[in-house]
């Protein structure tokens, strides 16, 4: 902490109000006479000075570089030590006044300085203490005298242990909830942020359940629509065929949007096999593209429904890509799995395309994406006028 200690960012307001009570105590202590001269105020405006001037000093508490602690614990010292030799009565609340200067010490030192500065005070009570105790006295007297010195002496130093414990242990607990209250706002930033990076995947993930279910619908049906458009004046009865099929896409594509919008969780499988629903893909694209697709499936080992549907969601991606754009004749599909994983390949004898160009499309990202989501991996293999090959490896 760079910033001084001040009134307005205290940390123990109460400390500071005990501070001015009992230095307005020890002022207007010296002001008036003592009846006995061995305790007289010796210089009283000397010590009136020191007291105010040490009071100011607590309303700023140096907390930054450590040679400015250092001096402004010296100059408390010397103050103190001032208003112990010649406060005549002042004297006697000296102990108290010394106090303060351990209660700030813990505030501006880590243990250690604390330590020292809680020594040096006790030291000096020693010395002053010593000072003012009379010379000349009877043997008894003498006796009583090094008894109480030794009490109070006793006294003060389990006070200055009594103080030191009880600030540091205020300071650990306040340093505790300090910590706590920025671990919170640490995991409550953790929490936005994660929060945020969830709804950003959960549109992500809508937006690629509607691309891929909605889109694929609704390129077969525009397909479906050009060639009944074709065949309209040559052929009707057939062009009617592929109106009523596009019809079909249409009602589905509607019940897609309607399914998106309100769950977006259905599974497209709904209650079919993997091996079902790629036949009805592959019919769709036979109907929609005049290409019948070969389809080799051997799956030892039954997937993951998770894995079902990633699976479907990339094969019908991949044929609505081959009906999009690569004017194929033939198309090849096969999905095989062993103990350890599943291998899915897709490949037209289309027109190809580059690679290094055509790697933005939201449907190729959207395949490498539930891939890479499985923990596989995603590979495709083409080059212009060679066709494509998309392989996909997923772990079981």
């Amino acid at each position: 902490m760079n910033q001084p200690i001040q009134i307005n960012n205290h940390p123990f307001r109460f400390l500071l109000y005990l501070e001015w009570i009992l230095l307005t105590l020890a002022i207007s202590t010296s002001t008036f006479p003592d009846p006995s001269p061995r305790f007289a105020n010796q210089l009283p405006e000397l010590t009136i000075g020191c007291l105010i001037i040490f009071g100011f000093m607590g309303l700023r508490l140096p907390t930054g570089k450590p040679i400015y602690k250092i001096i402004y614990t010296a100059i408390e010292i010397i103050l103190l030590f001032i208003t112990g030799m010649f406060g005549g009565r002042v004297a006697r609340l000296f102990p108290f006044i010394y106090l303060i200067l351990v209660t700030r010490s813990c505030l501006i030192f880590q243990l250690p300085g604390r330590l020292v500065v809680t020594g040096l005070s006790f030291s000096l009570f020693l010395m002053t203490l010593n000072a003012r105790l009379p010379r000349a006295l009877p043997p008894q007297a003498q006796e009583r005298f090094r008894f109480i010195t030794f009490n109070t002496a006793l006294l003060f130093g389990l006070s200055l242990i009594f103080v030191l414990l009880l600030m540091n242990t205020v300071l650990s607990e306040r340093q505790s909830r300090e910590h706590l209250a920025i671990a919170n706002e640490k995991l409550r930033r953790y929490a936005l942020r994660i929060e945020n990076q969830a709804t950003l995947e959960e549109r992500t993930r809508i937006a690629r359940e509607i691309h891929d279910s909605l889109g694929h619908s609704l390129t077969a049906l525009n397909l479906q629509l050009e060639t009944a458009l074709k065949l309209w004046q040559s052929n009707p009865e057939k062009a009617q065929t592929f109106l009523s099929r596009a019809k079909e896409l249409g009602s589905k594509a509607l019940k897609d949007v309607r399914q998106s919008v309100s769950t977006i969780r259905v599974n497209p499988l709904q209650e079919k096999t993997l091996e079902q629903a790629i036949s009805v893909l592959l019919e769709d694209f036979n109907r929609a593209n005049g290409v019948s697709p070969r389809c080799f499936i051997n799956l030892d080992y039954s997937p993951h429904p998770e894995i079902n549907i990633a699976l479907y969601r990339i094969i019908q991606e991949s044929l609505t890509n081959i009906s999009k754009y690569a004017k194929a004749t033939e198309v090849i599909l096969a999905l095989t799995s062993t103990k350890k994983s599943l291998r899915l390949m897709v490949q037209d004898n289309g027109i190809g395309f580059d690679i290094q160009q055509n790697t933005t499309g939201f449907g190729l990202h959207s395949m490498r994406d539930r891939t890479l989501a499985l923990g596989g991996e995603f590979k495709i293999n083409t080059t212009p006028n060679s066709g494509c090959q998309i392989i996909v490896d997923i772990p079981l």
